[in-house]
């Protein structure tokens, strides 16, 4: 093999060659370059035009509103302007998450938390899914807002967004959501969901790095508290001069998304499936999540008698995957979000997480299987010798 196999599309997906090829008409003099607020020119008002039509097309794929789409850099500056959004311009200083929630929401929260907030951190069960009667007995009349992402990005498992939607649209509380992982993968219809913010990240669905966006459920009632001062571009919300390549990348990855969705979540359980049959001779792997609440693009597996992080050293030149551990300081910290599900010991530090995407064949998961499982085994002989 003189290629790695990649199986950490949840960390990142790899552009699609339609999408740069149509990112590279957005760059050069012989494109459409110009700054679209520069609209006193032809050239300017062609960006102006690309931006709003890619503004359009992801609201049509989301079933909302053009208008209610702020651009951003990504889903951590989005889950950013929505929480901090929100807080910092309504009465009332408790807000609802989750221990599993990604970092970008934690931290945003933990900071809340310093300025004064006071904040309740659900917890999940050990399949990773929050009680919703326990949501229902945490919010308050101080309560402003709930966030809770729809599909983690460690484990793959589903939230209840529907039912989670309910519970905040009955209690007359703002609800926002990190789709960074679902988006692309599952159908997010806005017009029947009562989801008042919801965050997206284009290099989730092979689009570029760089760019996302906010979904701002009617922005004349929701007012947030932008965090950035500059020029008045995103409705005054997200200064600075708008990456039309980027931008119109997006929404063309998101389009081509929602076209091939059906069948990648096909070939995704078809992939899942067959991984985890060439694993089963192996014995002691447990899966970390449940895998009929899960996104089938995401595995997280615990090898018994292994270490993550030296498994993923032994398999480092022949498979791209992602431990749910990281060394900070020298020192290695468990994944919180499987601690947060009651996942502790051998189990903990054993957890790895593989994850499929478009361009993964039926071969690569072949042959990961026999890299995985030959690294398992020669770890597991040193581990008794």
């Amino acid at each position: 093999m003189t290629q790695m196999i990649y199986l950490d599309y949840a960390a990142t997906t790899p552009v699609d060659p339609t999408v740069a090829e149509h990112m590279m008409q957005h760059l050069t003099l012989e494109g459409i370059f110009a700054n679209s607020g520069s609209i006193q020119h032809h050239l300017g008002e062609q960006a102006d035009t690309a931006i709003e039509h890619a503004r359009s097309s992801i609201a049509q794929q989301l079933h909302c509103k053009a208008k209610e789409i702020i651009f951003t850099s990504g889903a951590t500056e989005s889950n950013n302007l929505a929480i901090k959004g929100i807080a910092y311009s309504r009465k009332g200083k408790h807000i609802i998450t989750c221990l599993s929630e990604h970092k970008a929401v934690l931290d945003t929260c933990k900071q809340l938390e310093k300025e004064g907030y006071i904040l309740t951190y659900l917890k999940p069960n050990i399949k990773g899914l929050i009680d919703l009667d326990e949501l229902k007995n945490a919010i308050t009349e101080e309560t402003i807002l709930v966030s809770i992402m729809q599909v983690n990005n460690e484990t793959g498992i589903i939230q209840d967004i529907p039912a989670i939607a309910e519970i905040t649209q009955k209690s007359k509380v703002l609800l926002h959501v990190d789709a960074a992982q679902s988006a692309g993968k599952l159908p997010i219809n806005l017009n029947n969901l009562p989801i008042d913010l919801l965050s997206l990240s284009a290099h989730k669905f092979y689009g570029p790095k760089g760019v996302g966006c906010l979904f701002i459920r009617n922005r004349a009632k929701i007012h947030l508290q932008p965090l950035t001062q500059g020029g008045g571009q995103e409705f005054g919300l997200r200064p600075g001069t708008l990456a039309t390549h980027q931008i119109t990348g997006m929404a063309k990855a998101f389009e081509l998304a929602h076209q091939q969705m059906a069948k990648e979540q096909q070939q995704a359980k078809t992939l899942q499936q067959q991984f985890l049959t060439q694993l089963h001779s192996l014995g002691g792997v447990t899966i970390n999540g449940d895998i009929k609440h899960g996104l089938p693009n995401i595995l997280n597996l615990s090898f018994d008698k292994v270490s993550s992080d030296t498994l993923l050293i032994a398999l480092r030149d022949q498979v791209a995957a992602s431990s749910s551990s990281a060394c900070n300081s020298g020192a290695i910290e468990a994944s919180y979000v499987l601690r947060a599900m009651g996942i502790e010991g051998d189990r903990l530090y054993s957890a790895v997480r593989f994850s499929f995407g478009r361009y993964t064949t039926e071969q690569d998961i072949n042959q990961a299987a026999v890299m995985v499982s030959k690294g398992v085994r020669q770890l597991r002989l040193l581990a008794e010798g």
